[in-house]
């Protein structure tokens, strides 16, 4: 009953009859307070403009992430959704051997074998909170001559995030390329954790970032990536076709990275009710609640009473989905993963979970 992205909330919906919008699902990751008022009006203005194709040079889109991202467009990558990105960056690399995280995000190991890599997993560790050891991590890319180590920042399904000036001591002293993927990162402190100004310096550095999440815009398939290695950038923009992006992904994106008021909401909202609820959790004494730096919260249940998947299926008939982690690597039957929706949604979530595990 579900995808790889969470829950298919057709067939939950099919089986329990729901009407669809009651569903609350916990398992998206997306912020819940929807796109940009602004970017939805202005798509809403423009949507004669289906017959016609966008700026091939995408004018001012890159305008709009240039000044969000405060870094030269001629660093910027466009690409119809950040897949496509880790997929023709990985193809090109052809990387020999590749370090991922577990757990992590899948689809960096379907991509790394689709070109039959020798993949090397650096099994975070729960005790300290799922962190990331960089003398471990360099080690392990000396020892086994590594080309490219994958890493998501902050962590899904973990929540951890490494500060840039780890990242940055890491990335210097290591010769292979790295590729961090941002998906999450709007919704931590974009200074502290975000390696974007890292491009500056370091040649050896891709930064993909999604509007899937934090801008709730997953059906335009925007994303788009960062790096100084003007060799890279070149070799990646010869793959891409023209009009990669399309008119809607172009007009919307235009007008929501200049949304400064709707980023400073989301951020605040999002942050605000994720206190809460680890706050509430961790009065659970069944209940290891590990700390996030994005829109979303792994818990342990310590005293193996109930599995996660039966919590999930416990909560289903309430119309509410959490993710059962026991598909990623390095995580067993017992932890779940929340998202952060509106306020009532997440009052009605800790009040459950409290009643089924009390």
């Amino acid at each position: 009953m579900k995808s790889s992205h969470g829950a298919n909330l057709f067939e939950i919906q099919k089986e329990y009859g729901f009407n669809i919008d009651e569903i609350k699902d916990f398992s998206s990751n997306v912020n819940p307070l929807g796109p940009s008022p602004k970017a939805i009006k202005k798509l809403e203005q423009n949507l004669n403009k289906v017959g016609v194709y966008p700026d091939p040079n995408y004018d001012k889109l890159l305008s709009s992430i240039e000044k969000y991202t405060n870094v030269s467009r001629n660093k910027i990558l466009l690409t119809s959704g950040s897949t496509n990105l880790i997929s023709s960056f990985i193809s090109l690399i052809n990387p020999k051997n590749a370090i991922i995280f577990n757990p992590s995000y899948s689809e960096y190991e379907r991509e790394l074998k689709k070109i039959n890599s020798n993949i090397i997993s650096y099994d975070l560790d729960k005790s300290n909170d799922f962190s990331i050891n960089c003398e471990k991590l360099s080690k392990m890319i000396k020892e086994n001559d590594v080309s490219l180590v994958v890493l998501t920042n902050p962590n899904n399904p973990t929540g951890y995030a490494i500060e840039n000036e780890k990242l940055e001591s890491i990335i210097k002293a290591n010769d292979c390329y790295f590729m961090i993927d941002e998906t999450y990162v709007e919704f931590s402190d974009i200074d502290k954790y975000s390696a974007v100004k890292l491009t500056d310096k370091c040649d050896n550095l891709l930064v993909i970032r999604s509007t899937s999440k934090f801008f709730a815009a997953a059906g335009i398939r925007l994303g788009y990536g960062i790096t100084g290695n003007k060799k890279l950038y070149d070799d990646i923009n010869k793959h891409t076709n023209l009009w990669n992006i399309n008119i809607f992904a172009d007009i919307l994106g235009s007008e929501m990275f200049t949304d400064t008021d709707y980023h400073k909401k989301v951020y605040e909202f999002v942050n605000r009710e994720k206190t809460k609820m680890i706050s509430t959790l961790e009065k659970i004494d069944c209940i290891k609640v590990y700390p996030s730096k994005s829109n979303f919260v792994l818990c342990e249940i310590l005293d193996k009473r109930i599995t996660a998947h039966e919590l999930r299926e416990q909560l289903i008939p309430h119309a509410f989905i959490i993710r059962d982690c026991a598909s990623f690597n390095n995580l067993n039957e017992y932890f779940f993963r929340f998202c952060i929706l509106d306020e009532e949604s997440n009052n009605k979530l800790l009040k459950l979970i409290e009643e089924i595990l009390k």
